[in-house]
């Protein structure tokens, strides 16, 4: 993927009006997004119906629909796109769910995600409930929802996801740790 400098610059020229930013910026972003997406859907069987080619393409079309957007940088970009890709995630099961009550789940392992070990969570996370979770925790404290949001949906690091909540590395490192337990403890108390 291009430097997050190059990434930054092409998508504050994209917010300014300039249509040749997001030509040479897609290349770069789809590499990423692919990245994550592929992630996500590691664990699935094979023939699932979302392929992490699709979500990246569903993820990437509405992304380039936000026009009135002033991307700040590299992760903030990535920030909106960790948000959407939760959204497509769950909406997807969700509605598989309706259909089949219970059957074919999306799981991801929430320490996986962010190559961050989660103490216990070694199994597999049901999007849906993980997604419960994350609503009520948002409740609790909405910059800790939001941090699980950055790593996990998002692939942020620790100093990305510091900069996009203009906070420091350490108040996301706690963040992190203390949204894993209490997101592990809701999510083996529902099981």
């Amino acid at each position: 993927m291009g430097t997050p400098t190059n990434v930054t610059q092409l998508l504050v020229s994209w917010s300014s009006g300039d249509p040749a930013a997001l030509e040479a910026l897609t290349p770069l972003v789809q590499g990423e997004l692919r990245r994550l997406a592929a992630r996500f859907m590691a664990g699935e069987r094979p023939g699932h119906l979302l392929q992490a080619t699709a979500l990246v393409n569903e993820a990437y079309l509405r992304l380039i629909d936000w026009k009135a957007v002033q991307w700040q940088n590299r992760a903030h970009f990535f920030g909106v796109a960790a948000q959407i890709m939760r959204r497509v995630l769950v909406d997807m099961a969700r509605n598989r769910d309706r259909e089949k009550r219970g059957q074919g789940q999306v799981h991801v392992s929430l320490s996986e995600a962010a190559d961050v070990p989660v103490a216990g969570a070694a199994r597999s996370v049901d999007l849906v409930k993980l997604d419960d979770a994350l609503k009520t925790l948002e409740k609790l404290n909405a910059r800790q929802a939001r941090v699980i949001e950055l790593r996990f949906f998002g692939g942020l690091s620790l100093e990305e996801s510091a900069h996009v909540l203009n906070v420091s590395v350490g108040t996301v490192r706690r963040d992190w740790s203390l949204a894993q337990a209490w997101l592990f403890r809701e999510l083996t108390d529902r099981t």
